[in-house]
C-alpha cells in the first residue's frame, strides 16, 4: 500500500531512491513506496542487529566459531543476503539496473587496496544483486576499478567532495571500459556524495572559527557540492549514478528531485518527504548565490567544492571522511565483531 505520496512521484521521475536501514521490518513498506535498493554500511547492520537480537541471533550461527573480521564479516553476510532476497525480484525486473543490496568493505582496510579487492570478490558472490561498497581513498578508487573490470557492481562511498565522487566515477568507468573490452559483462556503478554529513563537519568548522556563515548557508553546502559533482559527472558522460545519502531534512531530497541519481533516504527522511505536498522537480534549480558566497569563504568548503583543491593523494585525509570512517570501524564493525550468539 502506497503511504508516502512524494516517495511515489519521484520514483516515477528520472530519480530511484533506495532505503537507508537494514532494518528487515521497513523493508516491505519502502518497496510499496518505490524503494528499489538498500544501502548498508557497518553502522547500520549493527543497529539491526541489537535493534531485533531475538530474530537475528538464529539467523547468524553460522559466525559462531569465528572471531574479529572474520566473524563481523559472516554476521553482516548472514543479514545482507537475507536482504537482498527481498530485493532479488527488483534485479530481475529491471533487468540489473536497481534491485540492489550493499555491502561494505571492512572499513579497517581503508588504505589496503589488495585486501579490498580481496572482499569485495567475496561480497558480490553473496548474491546476484549485491553492490560492493569501497571507501573513496587512493586505494578505495584503485579497488573500485579493479572490481569494476571484472563485471561486478560498485558504490563508491565515505564521499564528501567533489574531487570524490568524480574521482570515484572516473576509476569506475576505467573498469567498466575494461569489462567491455575484455569481453565481460559489466556492473552498475554509485557514487556516494554523503551531503547531511558534509553539512555537519562544515558546521563545525565554521563554529569553531566563528566564522559568519548562517545555518541556512550551511545546510547547503552538500546539495551544492553534488549538484556540481552531478554537472561534472553528466558533462564527462561517466556511467556512474551518483547516490546522495547521510541526509539531514527532506530538503536534501527536494533540492535533488528529479535528477538520475539513486537517493539513499533513512526512515525519517521518508517520514519528512512525506509532508511534501509540492511534486516538482527542483535539480536544475541553483543553490542561492549569497549562500554560496558565504561557503565559499571557509577553506574546508573550499576543498569540498572545487574538484581539483583536494587531490586524490589527501581524501583519506579529509576531516569528514576519517571521522565518519573511525565511527564504521569503532561503533559498527568492532559491535558487529562483539554481538553476542
Amino acid at each position: 500500500m502506497i503511504t508516502n505520496p512524494y516517495l511515489s512521484w519521484l520514483s516515477q521521475t528520472a530519480s530511484w531512491w533506495w532505503n537507508d536501514s537494514a532494518v528487515l521490518s521497513s523493508m516491505d513498506a519502502a518497496i510499496a513506496n518505490g524503494a528499489t535498493g538498500v544501502t548498508t554500511n557497518p553502522l547500520l547492520v549493527k543497529r539491526a542487529l541489537y535493534g531485533d537480537p531475538d530474530y537475528w541471533r538464529p539467523r547468524i550461527q553460522s559466525a559462531r566459531p569465528l572471531c574479529g573480521d572474520a566473524r563481523a564479516e559472516e554476521i553482516i553476510r548472514c543479514v545482507t543476503v537475507e536482504i537482498a532476497e527481498k530485493f532479488q525480484p527488483i534485479f530481475a525486473q529491471t533487468g540489473g539496473r536497481q534491485g540492489y543490496v550493499c555491502a561494505q568493505v571492512n572499513p579497517k582496510k581503508q588504505g589496503d587496496d589488495e585486501a579490498m579487492v580481496e572482499m569485495g570478490r567475496r561480497l558480490a558472490a553473496w548474491a546476484p544483486n549485491i553492490a560492493v561498497k569501497l571507501p573513496a581513498t587512493a586505494a578505495g578508487l584503485r579497488a573500485m576499478e579493479a572490481l569494476a573490470a571484472e563485471g561486478i557492481t560498485t558504490v563508491g562511498t565515505v564521499s564528501f567532495t567533489v574531487g570524490q565522487v568524480v574521482a570515484v566515477a572516473a576509476a569506475q568507468q576505467r573498469g567498466l571500459e575494461r569489462c567491455r573490452a575484455a569481453g565481460g559483462r559489466p556492473g552498475r556503478a554509485f557514487a556516494v556524495l554523503m551531503v547531511g554529513r558534509l553539512d555537519d563537519y562544515l558546521r563545525d568548522v565554521i563554529h569553531d572559527a566563528a566564522a559568519p556563515v548562517p545555518e541556512r548557508a550551511i545546510i547547503q553546502a552538500g546539495t551544492a557540492a553534488i549538484k556540481k559533482a552531478y554537472a561534472i559527472c553528466r558533462d564527462r558522460g561517466y556511467d556512474a549514478e551518483l547516490m546522495p545519502a547521510g541526509m539531514r531534512g527532506g530538503y536534501h531530497a527536494v533540492a535533488l528531485a528529479g535528477a538520475k541519481m539513486s537517493m539513499s533516504l533513512s526512515d525519517g527522511i521518508q517520514a519528512a518527504l512525506a509532508k511534501e505536498t509540492a511534486f516538482v522537480p527542483h535539480i536544475d534549480d541553483p543553490v542561492d548565490a549569497e549562500d554560496l558566497r558565504l561557503l565559499q569563504t571557509v577553506p574546508e568548503f573550499v576543498r569540498a567544492y572545487d574538484e581539483e583543491a583536494l587531490p586524490p593523494a589527501s581524501f583519506i585525509t579529509y576531516g569528514a571522511t576519517q571521522r565518519t570512517l573511525s565511527q564504521f570501524v569503532e561503533a559498527g564493525w568492532g559491535p558487529i565483531a562483539d554481538f553476542p550468539l
